[in-house]
Protein backbone atom coordinates (compact mmCIF):
# COMPACT_ATOMS: atom_id res chain seq x y z
CA UNK A 1 0.00 0.00 0.00
CA UNK A 2 1.44 3.46 -0.59
CA UNK A 3 2.44 5.51 2.15
CA UNK A 4 0.33 8.70 3.15
CA UNK A 5 3.15 12.01 3.71
CA UNK A 6 3.02 12.89 7.46
CA UNK A 7 3.42 16.97 7.87
CA UNK A 8 5.79 18.64 9.68
CA UNK A 9 4.65 21.42 11.86
CA UNK A 10 6.46 23.70 9.19
CA UNK A 11 4.18 22.21 6.65
CA UNK A 12 1.28 21.95 8.37
CA UNK A 13 1.76 26.56 8.84
CA UNK A 14 2.06 26.66 4.80
CA UNK A 15 -1.17 24.60 4.43
CA UNK A 16 -3.12 26.72 6.66
CA UNK A 17 -2.23 29.54 4.92
CA UNK A 18 -3.43 27.91 1.22
CA UNK A 19 -6.41 26.76 2.96
CA UNK A 20 -7.08 30.21 4.54
CA UNK A 21 -7.58 31.16 1.29
CA UNK A 22 -9.66 28.84 -0.19
CA UNK A 23 -11.86 29.46 2.70
CA UNK A 24 -11.96 33.61 1.66
CA UNK A 25 -12.48 32.31 -1.64
CA UNK A 26 -15.60 30.60 -1.00
CA UNK A 27 -16.88 33.09 1.27
CA UNK A 28 -16.42 35.86 -0.68
CA UNK A 29 -18.09 33.69 -3.83
CA UNK A 30 -21.21 32.92 -1.36
CA UNK A 31 -21.94 36.80 -1.46
CA UNK A 32 -21.79 36.97 -4.81
CA UNK A 33 -24.18 34.60 -6.05
CA UNK A 34 -27.30 35.17 -7.49
CA UNK A 35 -29.70 34.90 -10.31
CA UNK A 36 -28.28 36.20 -13.77
CA UNK A 37 -24.38 36.24 -12.72
CA UNK A 38 -22.45 34.23 -15.25
CA UNK A 39 -20.50 31.27 -13.29
CA UNK A 40 -17.18 32.88 -15.96
CA UNK A 41 -18.03 36.18 -13.35
CA UNK A 42 -17.22 33.94 -10.48
CA UNK A 43 -13.91 32.64 -12.11
CA UNK A 44 -12.57 35.59 -12.83
CA UNK A 45 -12.91 36.58 -9.50
CA UNK A 46 -11.60 33.92 -7.24
CA UNK A 47 -8.12 33.57 -9.99
CA UNK A 48 -8.11 37.80 -9.42
CA UNK A 49 -8.00 37.34 -5.55
CA UNK A 50 -6.21 34.08 -5.19
CA UNK A 51 -3.27 35.46 -7.22
CA UNK A 52 -3.68 38.45 -5.25
CA UNK A 53 -2.83 36.78 -2.54
CA UNK A 54 0.46 35.63 -3.78
CA UNK A 55 -0.59 32.36 -4.69
CA UNK A 56 -1.66 30.48 -7.60
CA UNK A 57 -4.87 28.19 -8.58
CA UNK A 58 -4.52 24.93 -8.18
CA UNK A 59 -6.94 23.48 -10.60
CA UNK A 60 -6.08 25.93 -13.70
CA UNK A 61 -4.03 23.37 -16.16
CA UNK A 62 -4.34 20.24 -13.88
CA UNK A 63 -5.23 16.81 -15.71
CA UNK A 64 -3.37 13.98 -17.17
CA UNK A 65 -4.54 14.88 -20.69
CA UNK A 66 -2.06 17.15 -22.15
CA UNK A 67 -4.81 18.02 -24.99
CA UNK A 68 -7.66 18.54 -22.05
CA UNK A 69 -6.12 20.57 -19.50
CA UNK A 70 -8.81 21.78 -16.87
CA UNK A 71 -8.83 25.43 -18.52
CA UNK A 72 -10.57 27.61 -14.85
CA UNK A 73 -9.71 28.53 -11.44
CA UNK A 74 -13.25 26.90 -10.35
CA UNK A 75 -15.41 23.90 -10.84
CA UNK A 76 -18.26 24.81 -11.20
CA UNK A 77 -21.62 22.71 -10.85
CA UNK A 78 -24.75 23.45 -11.14
CA UNK A 79 -28.24 21.12 -10.21
CA UNK A 80 -27.11 17.71 -11.94
CA UNK A 81 -23.73 18.31 -12.08
CA UNK A 82 -21.64 17.10 -9.73
CA UNK A 83 -18.04 18.20 -10.13
CA UNK A 84 -15.80 19.50 -12.61
CA UNK A 85 -18.23 22.20 -14.48
CA UNK A 86 -16.04 24.53 -16.72
CA UNK A 87 -16.92 28.03 -15.73
CA UNK A 88 -18.63 29.90 -19.04
CA UNK A 89 -21.32 32.32 -20.29
CA UNK A 90 -24.08 30.08 -18.43
CA UNK A 91 -26.03 32.38 -16.03
CA UNK A 92 -27.40 31.10 -12.56
CA UNK A 93 -30.98 31.17 -12.32
CA UNK A 94 -33.28 31.22 -9.48
CA UNK A 95 -34.03 28.09 -8.16
CA UNK A 96 -30.60 26.29 -8.91
CA UNK A 97 -27.91 24.89 -6.50
CA UNK A 98 -24.40 25.36 -7.55
CA UNK A 99 -21.86 23.50 -6.25
CA UNK A 100 -18.26 25.44 -6.25
CA UNK A 101 -14.69 23.75 -5.84
CA UNK A 102 -11.72 25.73 -5.33
CA UNK A 103 -7.84 24.57 -5.16
CA UNK A 104 -4.89 26.94 -3.91
CA UNK A 105 -1.24 25.98 -4.22
CA UNK A 106 0.70 28.87 -2.16
CA UNK A 107 4.73 27.86 -1.00
CA UNK A 108 4.49 24.69 -2.46
CA UNK A 109 1.24 22.93 -0.29
CA UNK A 110 -2.04 22.85 -1.71
CA UNK A 111 -5.19 23.83 -0.19
CA UNK A 112 -8.72 22.32 -1.24
CA UNK A 113 -12.54 22.97 -0.54
CA UNK A 114 -15.93 22.88 -2.16
CA UNK A 115 -18.93 24.12 -0.56
CA UNK A 116 -22.96 23.92 -2.71
CA UNK A 117 -25.06 27.29 -2.53
CA UNK A 118 -28.64 27.69 -3.05
CA UNK A 119 -29.32 30.63 -6.07
CA UNK A 120 -32.41 32.43 -5.20
CA UNK A 121 -35.29 30.23 -3.90
CA UNK A 122 -34.81 26.78 -4.25
CA UNK A 123 -36.92 24.04 -3.16
CA UNK A 124 -37.49 22.18 0.43
CA UNK A 125 -36.01 19.13 -1.52
CA UNK A 126 -32.74 20.88 -2.52
CA UNK A 127 -32.96 22.48 1.07
CA UNK A 128 -32.68 19.10 2.79
CA UNK A 129 -29.87 17.72 0.20
CA UNK A 130 -27.63 20.64 0.62
CA UNK A 131 -28.15 19.70 4.81
CA UNK A 132 -27.66 16.35 4.73
CA UNK A 133 -24.84 16.54 2.38
CA UNK A 134 -22.96 19.36 4.74
CA UNK A 135 -23.81 16.98 7.85
CA UNK A 136 -22.44 13.87 6.66
CA UNK A 137 -19.32 15.69 5.90
CA UNK A 138 -19.14 17.21 9.68
CA UNK A 139 -20.09 13.06 10.64
CA UNK A 140 -17.18 11.97 8.37
CA UNK A 141 -14.06 14.87 9.63
CA UNK A 142 -15.21 13.47 13.06
CA UNK A 143 -14.04 10.00 12.24
CA UNK A 144 -10.52 11.59 10.90
CA UNK A 145 -8.72 11.10 14.29
CA UNK A 146 -4.71 9.07 15.13
CA UNK A 147 -5.59 5.14 14.74
CA UNK A 148 -8.99 5.54 13.23
CA UNK A 149 -8.74 4.35 9.34
CA UNK A 150 -10.12 5.58 6.03
CA UNK A 151 -13.76 2.98 6.41
CA UNK A 152 -14.59 5.07 9.26
CA UNK A 153 -14.88 8.03 7.66
CA UNK A 154 -16.22 6.32 4.17
CA UNK A 155 -18.63 4.71 6.88
CA UNK A 156 -19.99 7.66 8.98
CA UNK A 157 -20.38 9.61 5.45
CA UNK A 158 -22.37 6.76 3.49
CA UNK A 159 -24.86 5.84 6.79
CA UNK A 160 -25.81 9.13 7.33
CA UNK A 161 -26.56 9.43 3.34
CA UNK A 162 -28.38 6.67 2.78
CA UNK A 163 -30.65 6.46 6.32
CA UNK A 164 -31.63 9.77 4.49
CA UNK A 165 -32.54 8.17 1.59
CA UNK A 166 -29.74 10.00 -0.86
CA UNK A 167 -26.81 8.45 -2.67
CA UNK A 168 -23.35 8.54 -2.39
CA UNK A 169 -21.11 9.09 -5.72
CA UNK A 170 -18.90 5.81 -6.27
CA UNK A 171 -16.90 6.47 -8.92
CA UNK A 172 -15.34 9.51 -7.13
CA UNK A 173 -13.53 9.96 -3.88
CA UNK A 174 -11.78 12.45 -1.51
CA UNK A 175 -8.08 12.13 -1.33
CA UNK A 176 -4.81 12.96 0.93
CA UNK A 177 -3.44 16.48 -0.35
CA UNK A 178 0.01 18.58 0.63
CA UNK A 179 2.00 19.24 -1.74
CA UNK A 180 0.32 17.59 -3.97
CA UNK A 181 -3.41 17.79 -5.27
CA UNK A 182 -4.32 14.32 -4.96
CA UNK A 183 -2.18 12.72 -2.19
CA UNK A 184 -2.58 9.06 -0.61
CA UNK A 185 -4.55 8.02 0.59
CA UNK A 186 -8.12 7.78 -1.11
CA UNK A 187 -10.97 8.63 0.68
CA UNK A 188 -14.27 6.95 -0.34
CA UNK A 189 -17.12 8.24 1.00
CA UNK A 190 -18.94 4.53 0.47
CA UNK A 191 -17.67 1.28 2.75
CA UNK A 192 -15.66 -1.19 0.01
CA UNK A 193 -14.39 -4.31 1.71
CA UNK A 194 -10.97 -2.75 2.90
CA UNK A 195 -10.48 -0.80 6.01
CA UNK A 196 -8.44 1.26 4.12
CA UNK A 197 -5.09 3.15 5.52
CA UNK A 198 -4.54 3.65 9.48
CA UNK A 199 -4.81 7.44 10.28
CA UNK A 200 -1.68 9.22 11.62
CA UNK A 201 -1.51 12.41 13.63
CA UNK A 202 0.35 15.09 10.81
CA UNK A 203 -1.59 13.52 7.81
CA UNK A 204 -3.76 16.19 5.86
CA UNK A 205 -7.15 15.13 3.86
CA UNK A 206 -9.59 16.49 1.53
CA UNK A 207 -12.58 15.11 3.01
CA UNK A 208 -15.46 15.78 -0.04
CA UNK A 209 -19.08 14.07 0.08
CA UNK A 210 -20.91 13.95 -3.28
CA UNK A 211 -24.27 13.44 -2.52
CA UNK A 212 -27.12 13.09 -5.41
CA UNK A 213 -30.78 13.19 -4.77
CA UNK A 214 -31.48 9.74 -6.61
CA UNK A 215 -29.03 7.46 -8.29
CA UNK A 216 -25.36 7.01 -7.62
CA UNK A 217 -24.23 6.66 -11.03
CA UNK A 218 -22.52 9.25 -12.91
CA UNK A 219 -21.66 10.04 -16.57
CA UNK A 220 -18.97 12.24 -17.66
CA UNK A 221 -19.85 14.79 -20.50
CA UNK A 222 -18.04 15.17 -23.68
CA UNK A 223 -16.31 18.16 -22.61
CA UNK A 224 -14.11 15.28 -20.65
CA UNK A 225 -14.24 17.19 -17.49
CA UNK A 226 -18.21 17.75 -16.36
CA UNK A 227 -19.59 14.89 -14.20
CA UNK A 228 -23.36 14.87 -13.62
CA UNK A 229 -26.06 12.83 -12.37
CA UNK A 230 -27.00 9.75 -14.98
CA UNK A 231 -30.33 10.84 -14.24
CA UNK A 232 -30.28 14.16 -14.06
CA UNK A 233 -31.52 14.60 -10.81
CA UNK A 234 -29.73 17.25 -8.67
CA UNK A 235 -26.21 16.56 -6.47
CA UNK A 236 -24.66 18.66 -3.66
CA UNK A 237 -20.39 18.29 -3.10
CA UNK A 238 -18.97 20.16 0.31
CA UNK A 239 -15.25 19.76 1.03
CA UNK A 240 -12.60 20.27 3.48
CA UNK A 241 -9.18 19.83 4.05
CA UNK A 242 -8.40 18.37 7.77
CA UNK A 243 -5.50 18.19 9.91
CA UNK A 244 -5.41 14.75 11.96
CA UNK A 245 -4.13 15.76 15.63
CA UNK A 246 -3.42 14.38 18.80
CA UNK A 247 -6.90 14.94 19.53
CA UNK A 248 -10.05 16.17 17.57
CA UNK A 249 -9.36 16.93 14.02
CA UNK A 250 -8.67 20.58 13.02
CA UNK A 251 -10.66 22.17 9.84
CA UNK A 252 -7.78 23.97 7.72
CA UNK A 253 -10.60 25.12 5.13
CA UNK A 254 -13.08 26.91 7.55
Amino acid sequence: MAKATIKSPAEISRMRESCKIVAEVLRMLKEMIRPGITTKELDNFAEEYIRSQESEPAFKGYGSDKKNLFPATLCVSIDDEVVHGIPGSRKLHDGEIVAIDVGVKKNGFYGDGAWTFPVGNITDDKIRLLEITKRSLIEGIKQARHGNHVRDISAAVQSLIEKEGFSVVRDLVGHGVGRQLHEEPPIPNFVDSAAGMQLQKGMTLAIEPMVNFGTYRVKVDSDGWTVRTADGLPSAHFEHTVLITDNDPEILTL
